[in-house]
């Protein structure tokens, strides 16, 4: 099922089409299928997740290059300053970009126009796109093939989606690390030339905003910290807001999501696997930010405290706005707060994930990631 040409070419039938844009893409599909074929573990079901999601990503590409072969104009437009999330997975990442995505004065990443950027929106019909309701199935469609996935993160159609669909793109992304253990996928993607898939991650959000403002992009994922190096290379005017959290904390979470997402495509789960990819991943993508940010760069970041922002979201966004130099409105004040009320409903309670079962020694890991700790004074 996982046969390349098969893919490309279901790919090519569904868009009609056949040029897929600057030839980047196709290194990061072989190295993934190959991966996927003796390291993943995978059962029909995975399978067949797998194969859908690689085709879908295809197909997405060959539209977007055929919306920009007949408006090429679309390459005129500019990127200007983007805001990027960074930090820690399960460091507050995700509510803080919902809560960004409440000011109408910026322009988020909404989770229907990445799962299909093509037709790109307009502003007449971004809030009655028929893809909206498409995204809504799908999302209900997950929680229901990952039962224990719902609840762990906010989840909207029309809310921001992180960065890594876009990359997904370009076959360079830790979008397929989230639903299985891939641990040559992972050795490549952190050796492999990233600009290239940066470049057309901008070629994305170009054509997004084409016809559907505001142009002020607010965007995220945990993964920039990874490959932030090819990220500087593309938007080199880019600002960063960093999310704070105790590792001990993190991972344990990180590893409870993942293992939600990989049980129902796998019939042989590895915990321990997963825990020690995860301790490496982490640890290495933190030691690349903080190289990254020591290196005369201090002036382009801004940090938020996960629970400086749990116990007063608001009081945390407005000392965000005011060390960006921005303005928090009356209206997105509003607008934040009542997002982080409904939200709140519909947040999973219930105790912690046990380390052990992904055989963290907490000791180790405190040790690795004290410089961490001791440079952003995480609690």
């Amino acid at each position: 099922m996982l046969d390349e040409k098969s893919l490309i070419e279901r790919a090519c039938e569904r868009a009609q089409h056949d040029d897929f844009g600057p030839d980047t893409w196709q290194e990061g599909l072989g190295v993934l299928i190959g991966v996927l074929t003796t390291e993943g573990n995978l059962n029909e079901l995975g399978e067949a997740v797998y194969a859908d999601q690689i085709v879908g990503l295809l197909a997405n590409r060959l539209e977007v290059e055929k919306w920009y072969s007949r408006y090429p104009e679309i390459e005129q437009q500019e990127i200007v300053a983007p805001l990027f999330g960074i930090g820690l997975p399960r460091t507050g990442s995700t509510a803080l970009s919902f809560l960004l995505a409440s000011d109408q004065s910026r322009r988020s990443l909404r989770t229907w126009e990445a799962s299909t950027p093509c037709p790109p929106p307009e502003t007449a019909t971004e809030h009655t796109d028929p893809r909206i309701a498409i995204s809504q199935a799908s999302i209900d469609m997950s929680h229901q093939m990952f039962p224990d996935f719902v609840g762990m993160l906010p989840s909207s159609p029309t809310g921001p989606s992180e960065c890594l669909l876009l990359m997904g793109l370009d076959f360079r992304s830790q979008l397929f690390q989230g639903m299985a253990i891939l641990p040559g996928y992972t050795s490549w993607l952190l050796t492999c030339d990233m600009e290239p898939t940066y470049r057309y991650h901008k070629r994305l959000l170009k054509l997004l905003q084409w016809r559907c403002p505001p142009v002020r992009w607010s965007l995220k994922t945990p993964s920039h910290m990874t490959t932030i190096k090819g990220l500087d290379a593309i938007y080199p005017d880019a600002r960063f807001v960093m999310t704070h959290r105790d590792i001990a904390s993190v991972l344990p979470s990180v590893c409870a999501v993942k293992e939600a997402l990989s049980t129902p495509l796998t019939d042989s789960f590895d915990r321990l696997a997963l825990g020690r990819h995860e301790h490496m991943i982490w640890l290495e993508s933190i030691r690349r930010l903080v190289d990254f940010r020591n290196d005369g760069r201090e002036n382009r970041f801004v940090d938020v405290s996960f629970s400086d922002m749990q116990s007063d979201p608001i009081g945390s966004m407005e000392i965000l706005y005011d060390q960006l130099g921005d303005e928090l409105s009356d209206d997105t004040r509003s607008r934040m707060a009542e997002w982080w009320e409904d939200s709140s409903k519909d947040r999973r309670q219930g105790g912690r994930p046990d380390p052990a079962a992904y055989g963290l020694d907490m000791d180790l890991i405190r040790k690795d990631f004290a410089f961490y700790h001791d440079q952003f004074g995480v609690q």
